[in-house]
Order: C-alpha cells, then structure tokens, then sequence
C-alpha cells in the first residue's frame, strides 16, 4: 500500500522536482508542469501519462486506475491511481515514468544512467 510520505520520498529524489501547495493539493512539478498530484483527501494520485495508451492502464486494472475525475483534465496525458491499491514497486514506476515525460531526455539520462527507455 503506497503513501503520501512515498510519492513524497520518490519524486523529491528526482532532479528539477519541486513540490507546492494549489488550491489545497499537493503537487509536484518540473518548472511550470505539473507531472503528479494529490488529491485533497490524498487518496487518489493524479500522474503525467500519455493519452493514447489510458484505456488500456484502466482496463488492466480498474481497481487501481482510472481516467481523470475532471473531465476537462481528459485533454492533457493524465490518469489517476488509488495510492492504497499501489505497491511499492508500482509506485516508483509511476512516478519515475510521469517524471520522465516532463523532463528534457538528457536530465532523464543523467539521472537513470540509462538512455531513459
């Protein structure tokens, strides 16, 4: 079961990544884009995912994810976790990932030591 303390721990290890207080909700951001955020209650993760490949996330895990709860949030690459559904491993994979698409590949590389793939 994921926490706020672990999304917390997760992304504030990566480089650029500041986190900030909007409108009651924690989220965390590279410069001016957001790639994860918390939903008041801190239940539901909000994260940087890419658009064309949602449906299938949701319907691989229904209980776990979803499509965003605004539905004006449906234009961005975005989709929505349960953190109590998320392991540990599943976590850090999200995060690493929604990072990823917000930073310039060669910050990624950098960090990952890997080509960012």
């Amino acid at each position: 079961m994921a926490t706020v303390d672990d999304v917390r721990r997760l992304a504030l290890a990566l480089p650029r990544t500041e986190e900030h207080l909007i409108h009651d909700r924690v989220k965390f951001r590279i410069g001016r884009i957001v790639y994860l955020a918390l939903s008041r209650d801190e239940t539901v993760l909000g994260f940087a995912f890419p658009k064309e490949e949602r449906a299938a996330l949701v319907a691989s895990a229904p209980e776990k994810f979803s499509l965003p709860s605004r539905a004006s949030d449906l234009r961005y690459h975005w989709a929505e976790a349960r953190l109590a559904a998320l392991g540990a491993d599943e976590l850090a994979e999200l995060v690493t990932d929604a990072w990823r698409m917000c930073v310039p590949a060669s910050v990624a590389r950098a960090h990952l030591g890997t080509d960012g793939d």
